[in-house]
């Protein structure tokens, strides 16, 4: 089958399940099958390419038209410059936090040499963003779930070596740095506990404990803020990810446990989605 061709019949079926980036995703799996680059498999179909052997595309179609991620297919998710390793049991890196990852170096760059702690790692996508844009500092990460934890560790081996990563809870890990950090950056869970988002992809794939915090998905948004106010230097930043409509209240917690210089940053979407504040 001509390599197009294969590429429509993707693109087509990802359509009729509503998947938003039908065409790109198609192109995509038929890349990863291929062992090629997206800009390479572009090629090989303007040339007229073909591939006798479709089985294993179209089984990843028809898994990717069920509205798995991506992500979960590939073994792999773009993060800035990063590429990162992900799968099931870890919460897939969105692009919108990629916000939240240059809030973090933004702040540190303005120290020479920063300690950043990153908190609800996940992938570790934000803290490793941090670590190789910024070779100066120094990066600490911890992670609560032990699914998550594997990914974020093998991706710190491979792309940030020199930083630290635990397994621990967000709200009283590295103790032995209260005072010294310049910059906590978190993209912690924010979903009110009843409601289920929107996507297929969240909703059934990515692990609750890193969606859902409380009725009003507050709740560890508000544990960071003090754990950060004892992490941090005097003049230190925190950078925190929440929801659009948490915006109004998140700054208003912030500003009620004493932080100054409170701003939220809207997303390429335009869409308020992460803020910062001065110790």
């Amino acid at each position: 089958m001509l390599l197009s061709e294969l590429i429509d019949r993707g693109r087509i079926a990802f359509e009729a399940a509503e998947i938003e980036s039908a065409r790109a995703d198609s192109e995509l799996i038929v890349a990863f099958v291929l062992g090629v680059s997206r800009g390479e498999l572009q090629s090989k179909v303007i040339v007229g390419e073909s591939l006798d052997d479709t089985d294993a595309v179209e089984a990843l179609f028809a898994r990717r038209a069920a509205r798995e991620p991506l992500q979960h297919l590939t073994g792999e998710a773009y993060f800035r410059n990063l590429t990162l390793k992900v799968g099931k049991g870890v919460f897939v890196p969105r692009p919108e936090t990629e916000l939240l990852a240059g809030l973090a170096i933004e702040a540190a760059s303005k120290f020479e040499n920063p300690t950043v702690i990153d908190l609800c790692a996940g992938s570790g996508a934000v803290g490793i963003a941090v670590a190789t844009e910024l070779p100066n500092s120094k990066v600490y990460a911890v992670e609560k779930s032990e699914d998550a934890f594997a990914y974020a560790l093998e991706n710190y081996k491979r792309l940030a070596p020199d930083a630290t990563v635990i397994l621990g809870d967000a709200t009283d890990a590295f103790q032995e740095l209260n005072g010294t950090v310049q910059v906590v950056v978190s993209n912690p869970p924010y979903i009110p506990a009843a409601m289920v988002p929107i996507y297929p992809e969240v909703a059934l794939h990515d692990p609750a404990l890193a969606l859902y915090s409380g009725d009003d998905g507050l709740d560890l948004i508000r544990l960071i803020s003090k754990r950060a106010l004892q992490l941090l230097v005097e003049g230190g930043t925190v950078a925190l990810e929440h929801a659009d409509m948490q915006s109004d209240a998140v700054v208003q917690l912030l500003l009620a446990d004493g932080w100054r210089e409170v701003v939220d940053h809207k997303d390429f979407n335009s869409r308020p989605r992460a803020v910062t504040a001065i110790k």
